[in-house]
């Protein structure tokens, strides 16, 4: 875990190795076309500035929860998901990350085995060293606890030798969980703190990519704000001087492994 005062800001843990090593790869999980956008975009932004792999699943295309702007215009659902996916490919392609999608439907996304066999061999592929994805609880949309249980289930099983499929098994990259929409609501407590703002205007560009849900962009604009401001007051001495820090928030739902304690 990288802290608000460390000098670069990061997720997780550098990757051992020289300049043969393969790049840091980092796997985001969410259910819908959007939702990595939104409460991963500076995250996933950073990380590929360094040259790091970013793999995006999306499990559904939001097509019939989260597009309610294109239901009022007359679309068919079919028109719907292109639209979406149109959009969080644009958006992916922004962040400079590549983006999959399951196509498993939403309201409600139901966990299955074959979704998570799926996921798995995402895992395996892909060699994370860090996840991230939505958080345990959200008690307005339950797609979203759905999308954690089999991002979670996915990372065990994709440990275990004896678990079929293609592909190595992985090791036991750390998790981190997104902000929801309405954190106080879900039991979210913003334990680190990600300072973005180097990458805020790719991810307002990205932002802006999802034209189905124009509604959130100046809402999430405002919270990467009021973010910053938290990010400051815990980042050392410089309370109360003018900053434009931007930030994002997560949760830890695994111990970090250390050897120093800062």
């Amino acid at each position: 875990m990288t802290h608000a005062n460390a000098p670069s800001p990061a997720l997780g843990c550098a990757r051992a190795g020289g300049p043969s090593s393969p790049p840091r790869s980092t796997l985001v999980v969410t259910a819908h076309a959007g939702d990595f956008v939104w409460r991963a975009g500076g995250a996933i932004a950073l990380a590929a500035a360094r040259g790091e792999k970013v793999t995006i699943v999306c499990l559904t295309f939001g097509e019939r929860g989260e597009s309610a702007k294109a239901w009022r215009e007359g679309k068919t659902l079919q028109q719907i998901k292109a639209m979406r996916r149109d959009e969080a490919e644009q958006a992916a392609a922004t962040l400079g990350a590549e983006v999959r999608f399951f196509d498993a439907g939403d309201y409600p996304l139901v966990a299955t085995a074959e979704l998570t066999d799926h996921l798995v061999a995402v895992y395996r592929e892909t060699q994370p060293d860090l996840v991230l994805t939505h958080p345990v609880d959200d008690p307005y949309n339950g797609d979203h606890p759905a999308a954690n249980r089999m991002a979670l289930h996915a990372r065990v099983l994709a440990q275990a030798i004896g678990y079929p499929g293609p592909g190595e098994i992985i090791g036991a990259p750390p998790v981190f969980y997104f902000a929801p929409h309405q954190p106080e609501m879900s039991g979210f407590r913003p334990e680190v703190l990600l300072d973005i703002t180097e990458v805020w205007e790719t991810k307002r560009k990205a932002m802006e990519r999802l034209g189905a849900q124009r509604h959130l962009w100046d809402y999430y604009t405002d919270l990467a704000v009021r973010r910053g401001v938290q990010l400051r007051r815990n980042a050392g001495p410089n309370l109360g001087l003018p900053h434009k820090t931007m930030a994002e928030a997560c949760m830890r739902p695994y111990p970090q492994v250390t050897k120093e304690l800062a």
